[in-house]
């Protein structure tokens, strides 16, 4: 278990006493946040918080632990900050686990040539884990897929990418020029996990279901395994894989929504997010939000909304 991770959910509760308003200050779902005290109390093996009543509460062990937490996790931000002073200056980034490999190199090359004396450290890590990491300040800054609400972040340009659908090479669907949404109709999805992209599950499978597809069962994963198997179909921008056909959507009704994210800004931040933006619209085909007009593709006759 991670304690000092642990100690920072344990210390958001214990301020706002309420599981709910934690989860959103947090970023994640209560649900998790929820398992992750419980998790902490086995560890410690007492009862931080008096659920009995309507009203969460501080336990008498939860009052003396609240104290030793903050003293806890200040420790570590201050062993972390001295370790990075040491080491030079470096800024930590948060990126997506499945943006391209190509995509992450040039950000590293980008960054580095307009901040020669700042070390780009990227660690890959969803959306809502990055939300959490930039409350604990784990990273200094993200890049995100929306939507994504937090208290006291501060987001970059939104960029759109237009997703089209992995098929493997042997469907039928992939001898089709574009592919209408509700032609899916019975196929598995591959998708990323839920609790890592909750904002972008919920909308995306969202506009499937107005468009006529609702999958017979979604998968959580960053690989193609289940698509070069042909046991599903997964949404991207363009792509070229062995084995997978990728074909555009009719009317392009899918997009996802990227920024950058942070906290508190600096000089390298900002550098690091204009970077960001360029190599973005260069390298993984994003266009700025609105840029693209969306055509209205109609439902397939008796699809139901």
């Amino acid at each position: 278990m991670d304690l000092v991770r642990h100690l920072r959910y344990f210390i958001v509760v214990a301020e706002e006493l309420h599981f709910g308003n934690a989860a959103i200050r947090l970023g994640m779902a209560q649900p998790p946040l929820s398992q992750r005290i419980k998790r902490l109390e086995e560890e410690l093996a007492v009862q931080l918080f008096d659920r009995s009543s309507r009203q969460v509460r501080l336990t008498e062990a939860g009052r003396l632990l609240v104290v030793e937490a903050r003293e806890i996790v200040d420790r570590v931000d201050r062993m972390r900050e001295l370790v990075r002073q040491g080491d030079g200056a470096v800024l930590r980034v948060g990126v997506p686990p499945d943006l391209a490999a190509v995509v992450i190199a040039a950000l590293v090359a980008g960054f580095r040539e307009s901040n020669p004396g700042v070390r780009l450290a990227p660690a890959e890590i969803w959306t809502a884990d990055q939300v959490t990491a930039l409350a604990d300040g784990a990273i200094d800054v993200g890049i995100v897929r929306h939507p994504v609400t937090a208290p006291g972040l501060h987001f970059g340009q939104v960029l759109v990418q237009p997703q089209g659908v992995l098929l493997a090479e042997d469907d039928p669907l992939a001898e089709a020029a574009e592919v209408h949404l509700a032609d899916l109709a019975g196929r598995e999805l591959l998708m990323p996990p839920k609790e890592g992209e909750p904002g972008m599950h919920a909308e995306l499978l969202a506009e499937c279901r107005r468009h006529g597809y609702v999958p017979a069962q979604v998968h959580s994963g960053a690989g193609l395994g289940l698509v070069l198997a042909g046991a599903a179909v997964a949404f991207a921008p363009r792509l070229e894989s062995p084995g997978i056909a990728w074909r555009p959507l009719l009317g392009s009704p899918l997009a996802c929504r990227f920024s950058t994210a942070w906290r508190s800004a600096t000089v390298a931040i900002a550098d690091f997010s204009a970077v960001a933006v360029r190599t973005l619209k260069e390298r993984a085909r994003m266009a700025d939000d609105g840029a693209t007009p969306v055509r209205r593709v109609s439902r397939r006759p008796g699809v139901l909304a």
